[in-house]
């Protein structure tokens, strides 16, 4: 297990499979099933009463289903018998600190954004490490509203277009899937709550002119956008230390 002690709270951030399923059978827990993830990044654990654990082979992992709290009261245990600490958060960040990420072909970037939001004590949602549930990835998308309380749009430069017989105008844009989530996620989370970092490296055109829509421009790192992204976080009501920064 590996423990964030920064706030003096101890908190789960990265574990296996195995100290996975050794904590969940010692607090009691039922395991029904275990499965590899359906884009092969890790391990599902179901639990009897419906509770699900998945566990990422980068180590990270996430609770979800029925008795969360009781699940990630366990881990918050392991946590503190592990680091000593007498308060604990267990595998996610606090309520009222989750971080919707849409994402291209850049992962330099969203390795890096999602570990920007992690220090910052924000739990990154990620689509991919979503459980599918036997469901579309609009029908994701649109649980969205319930769990996320701010969405980061990373517009990097993966295609590139121009308009029909005009190949002078070529520019490079977002891959249109992100697109697409960015127009489901003004609808659900709200404009005001929706930011898109722009990389700026190359000729790269914005994928919407809506009027009003926060563009955070950066070119060779997105830590460059820490100051401006920690701003916009805390004019909502998600806290940043920008001392920290």
């Amino acid at each position: 297990m590996i423990l964030d002690t920064t706030a003096g709270i101890a908190t789960l951030v990265a574990m296996t499979k195995d100290e996975a399923q050794a904590v969940l059978e010692e607090g009691g827990c039922r395991i029904s099933s275990q499965q590899r993830l359906p884009n092969d990044t890790g391990w599902q654990i179901r639990l009897d009463g419906g509770g699900i654990v998945n566990i990422y082979d980068s180590g990270k992992f996430n609770v979800q289903g029925k008795g969360r709290e009781a699940i990630d009261a366990l881990f918050g245990k392991a946590a503190a018998d592990s680091g000593g600490a007498a308060a604990v958060t267990a595998g996610k960040a606090a309520k009222g600190r989750n971080v919707f990420v849409v994402y291209g072909h850049d992962k330099r970037a969203r390795e890096g954004l999602e570990n920007m939001l992690r220090r910052w004590q924000i739990n990154p949602l990620i689509l991919e490490q979503l459980p599918s549930e036997g469901q579309t990835i609009i029908e994701k998308l649109e649980r969205v509203q319930g769990l996320a309380d701010f969405a980061v749009v990373l517009a990097t430069p993966d295609d590139e277009g121009h308009r029909a017989g005009h190949a002078d105008e070529k520019k490079f844009r977002a891959r249109q899937n992100v697109v697409l989530e960015l127009g489901m996620l003004l609808q659900v989370v709200g404009r005001r709550k929706v930011a898109v970092l722009l990389n700026t490296d190359e000729d790269m055109e914005r994928p919407s002119d809506i009027q009003g829509l926060l563009y955070i421009p950066f070119r060779d790192d997105v830590a460059e956008a820490s100051i401006p992204l920690a701003k916009e976080l805390n004019a909502v009501g998600i806290k940043i230390n920008l001392d920290h920064l």
